[in-house]
């Protein structure tokens, strides 16, 4: 099977890409600065959320207590770590360097900086992004539009531009767009669909598995399907994607996982960090994080093709101007 085109940047984080040398080599040092610079508030754990599912069951309880309680494991020596994971010290090493770390130090250090700085972020104050059952309703939005504003912040900061100017050439370049997505995913796929439509582009979103499929039967080599699935692993948008892909088209996939099923079937992958809790499940949480991508693809496909673009939505607002109550027909 065909490997996901610039899947290997999106993908593989583990030493030799984050780290290409011997230790305490000049590449070290480089890779070091490197995530030093471009590091937003826990950019660490976002990383380790998107690579959870496809890690090994032992380096998988090391990511969960990484994501659960960062500045812990950065107070925590190896040892401390490995018992409350029950597993050992050798695994806590090899799940660092999964993620793109030479070893533990280097791993704590990272943690307890970006700890402080969304710390700075959020005003000195710490506000956690699940809810209890104390909460008041007061702490509740707070939380909650803290936890939003923080999706779009670590989707954007994540998100590759090389791998998103690529999809903006191809939806450009295509005679037909189709997006797949079931769920709450679908209503994101009808949004794009919306926001394409508009501009005049020739897009459809399907959400019925069986009119996925029919219609993916039909693309060719000058079309693009898109599939979007919070966990990369739903069953229907798998196979409309793989369907379309064996047909010619150029496939992308929006998703949360980088490493799930849906990027063995996608030539382009383009990635969110969303959260997940108690009340914010996936289906909630990655809504945000996803139109915040597709938002930047559309705005991307509208820039390239601004004075078609611009001709297109004010064509559309005249045709919908008239269909507003009037002032001296709204009750007093």
């Amino acid at each position: 099977m065909r490997k996901p085109i610039g899947s290997e940047r999106s993908l593989e984080q583990g030493p030799e890409r984050g780290i290409t040398g011997e230790p305490g080599s000049p590449h070290d040092e480089e890779a070091a600065q490197s995530r030093e610079r471009d590091s937003t508030p826990l950019s660490t754990v976002v990383r380790v959320r998107s690579l959870l599912p496809s890690l090994p069951p032992a380096e998988r309880r090391v990511a969960q207590r990484v994501i659960d309680d960062p500045e812990g494991v950065a107070n925590s020596t190896i040892t401390e770590l490995a018992q409350t994971c029950g597993t050992s010290e050798t695994t806590v090493i090899r799940f660092c360097r999964a993620i793109g770390f030479h070893g533990y130090p280097e791993l704590r250090l990272t943690l307890a900086t970006e700890a402080g700085r969304a710390q700075s972020a959020a005003g000195g104050r710490v506000i956690g992004s699940d809810i209890s059952p104390d909460d008041s309703l007061e702490q509740i939005v707070e939380k909650v539009t803290f936890a939003d504003a923080r999706a779009v912040e670590e989707t954007a900061a994540q998100l590759d531009i090389k791998m998103l100017e690529q999809v903006v050439d191809a939806v450009v370049a295509a005679d037909r767009v189709d997006v797949y997505g079931v769920g709450a995913s679908a209503f994101v796929a009808a949004d794009f669909q919306q926001k394409l439509h508009r501009i005049g582009r020739i897009c459809s979103a399907w959400a019925d598995a069986h009119i996925m499929l029919t219609s993916a039967a039909v693309l060719g080599s000058t079309s693009v399907a898109i599939g979007i699935s919070h966990t990369g692993a739903t069953v229907e948008t798998i196979d409309a994607l793989a369907v379309a892909r064996s047909r010619g088209a150029k496939t992308v996939a929006l998703t949360n996982f980088p490493k799930s099923p849906i990027a063995e079937v996608a030539d382009l992958i383009l990635t969110t960090a969303a959260r997940e809790t108690t009340f914010r499940s996936g289906a909630t949480a990655s809504r945000l994080a996803q139109l915040t991508v597709v938002d930047c693809l559309f705005v991307g496909v509208a820039q390239r093709t601004y004075g078609p673009t611009r001709k297109a939505l004010e064509a559309t607002f005249e045709a919908v101007r008239g269909r507003t109550v009037r002032p001296d027909r709204r009750r007093r």
